[in-house]
């Protein structure tokens, strides 16, 4: 798999724990009759950190590799254009 492919992957991979978070919140308030705006903000405290903390990371490692694809790009580039 090439960097834009590893990228686009953890991209994916963050998506996916972002919205497993609000999911798990959901999952955990489902028996609940009535909503409200500070009971779901307590379930997604009951969730934790750990899955934010972990889809920024992959954020930032997807867009790391994205960004490393695209200069190893320009690089060939130039050097193709110097020849």
């Amino acid at each position: 798999m090439n960097k834009r492919g590893t990228g686009i992957s953890f991209i994916a991979i963050a998506a996916l724990l972002f919205s497993t978070k609000y999911i798990a919140a959901a999952i955990f308030g489902s028996n609940i009759t009535s909503w409200d705006e500070e009971l779901f903000k307590s379930m997604l405290s009951y969730i934790g950190r750990p899955l934010s903390t972990m889809s920024f990371l992959a954020l930032l490692i997807g867009i790391s590799y994205i960004g490393w694809a695209e200069f190893e790009e320009i690089i060939l580039k130039k050097k193709a254009n110097s020849l």
